[in-house]
């Protein structure tokens, strides 16, 4: 029972908030910005193909690794409500268990390289000169999946845990390492689609080694955890279902945006690289507004596990209180400095053109959107990954039918139904949240 006189006190202010928040989004902020310097960098040399090329290469690789986002957001959850329970050895057991997923996921995506590129090409159904950039990113870029898994389940497990400085400090390295050697490789050796490549492996390869060291030395090096907490059969089975239910879900959501990404392609060359450039965008501010999911997941996880009702509403509030007010200024943003961004990003005038007749569609996102992202991490904090996986599979269903309906504004509809489609997913977890509190709360 979750009852008031249990509960274990819990921080939650503006303060923490902001200090939780901030540096994951600064975390957050650089993984769109290893896109926006990989599409800006061979975009500098004036070829729609090639911005296309990396662009849909950066987005099918998106769709495997945030496929597997059950690594860093289950962790999250499961670290923090051990965390609040005041749980040590399970701290450890939660990164053992997820650093053995993430190796065996990794592993085999190394090993089904083959049919997943195929895949991806065949879905995608892009020109042909787009397919050889794709396939040349791709072959150099897979080796990279157990590195970046890996990196998952230590960012999650630092965040979980309140160690968001670590965090952001690992990120930030991954981050400028890859943009040094992008930039160097690409225009330096002109090794071209293939020095995007081998910069982001390389920087995933030093980052990973440089998280397990963290964690490694915030544990004092006793890294073993006993076989029975290890092996214990409760716990595997709730964190298979957790994984199950937010792969799920994670893939549902990067399914829609490669489906936004594949219509871009087929609609031509210029149309998918002015998507993409406007897509960087868009990312740039839901990773942005990441940033107090963030803060959600470890003060709502924490206040479920310390059985803290106040606390965990609290958290709620201040986090979307927080999330509106940025999403608004994201926005203005946009709207004022939008052509300016599109012009350092591309120096084509066709696609330039066309990334400015969309753009009002890229600048209004971040306010339709606030809400699926903040109720993304108060879900994922209090665990209830079963609702999650359904809500989203009822918004991706919604996206589809608004696409189909708006077929006749050609690429104008296929971003109004994106924007239907995050509108849905906030307004949906909003409906379900009391009867979910009911259950977590059952005493209040």
């Amino acid at each position: 029972m979750h009852d008031a006189a249990a509960a274990r006190p819990v921080e939650v202010s503006h303060r923490r908030v902001l200090a939780i928040a901030l540096p994951m989004t600064v975390a957050h902020l650089t993984t769109p910005l290893l896109g926006i310097v990989d599409t800006a960098v061979v975009g500098r040399l004036g070829d729609a193909a090639l911005i296309g090329g990396v662009a849909l290469g950066a987005v099918v690789f998106d769709f495997l690794f945030w496929g597997f986002g059950f690594l860093r957001m289950g962790t999250v959850g499961l670290a923090a409500q051990a965390l609040g329970r005041g749980d040590a050895i399970e701290e450890r057991a939660v990164l053992a268990r997820a650093l053995l997923i993430a190796a065996v996921c990794g592993v085999a995506l190394v090993l089904l390289q083959a049919p997943i590129k195929a895949a991806a090409l065949s879905l995608a159904g892009a020109s042909d000169a787009v397919d050889g950039a794709v396939g040349i990113y791709f072959d150099v870029r897979i080796w990279a999946a157990p590195f970046s898994l890996a990196s998952y389940v230590v960012a999650g497990w630092l965040t979980g845990i309140g160690r968001t400085g670590h965090a952001l400090a690992i990120q930030v390295g991954i981050s400028l390492l890859n943009m040094a050697l992008t930039i160097f490789l690409v225009l330096g050796l002109s090794w071209g689609v293939a020095g995007s490549a081998v910069g982001t492996l390389l920087a995933e390869m030093a980052g990973a080694a440089a998280g397990l060291f963290a964690c490694a030395r915030l544990l004092g090096f006793r890294l073993s955890v006993p076989r029975h907490v290890l092996l214990d059969r409760k716990e595997l089975a709730a964190t298979f279902v957790l994984n199950r239910d937010i792969m799920i879900r994670t893939a549902a959501l990067m399914l829609g945006f490669s489906f936004f990404a594949a219509q871009g392609a087929r609609a031509g060359d210029v149309t998918l690289a002015a998507n993409a450039l406007l897509n960087n965008m868009v990312l740039l501010a839901a990773y942005f507004l990441d940033g107090f999911a963030t803060a959600a997941e470890q003060i709502c996880g924490q206040a479920v596990g310390a059985r803290n009702r106040a606390a965990f509403l609290k958290g709620m509030r201040l986090v979307l209180i927080w999330g509106f007010g940025f999403a608004l200024a994201a926005s203005l943003i946009y709207l004022i400095a939008g052509p300016v961004l599109i012009d350092l990003m591309t120096t084509s005038p066709e696609v330039r053109a066309a990334a400015r007749a969309f753009l009002v569609f890229a600048a209004i996102l971040p306010v339709v959107g606030v809400f699926a992202y903040a109720f993304d991490g108060i879900y994922i904090g209090a665990l209830w990954s079963r609702d999650m996986r359904n809500l989203m599979l009822a918004a991706l269903a919604f996206y589809f039918l608004a696409w189909w309906l708006l077929l006749p504004l050609a690429n104008a509809g296929l971003w109004l139904a994106l924007l239907a489609f995050l509108a849905a997913r906030g307004l949906l977890q909003a409906a379900r949240l009391p009867a979910l509190m009911l259950r977590t709360f059952p005493s209040s």
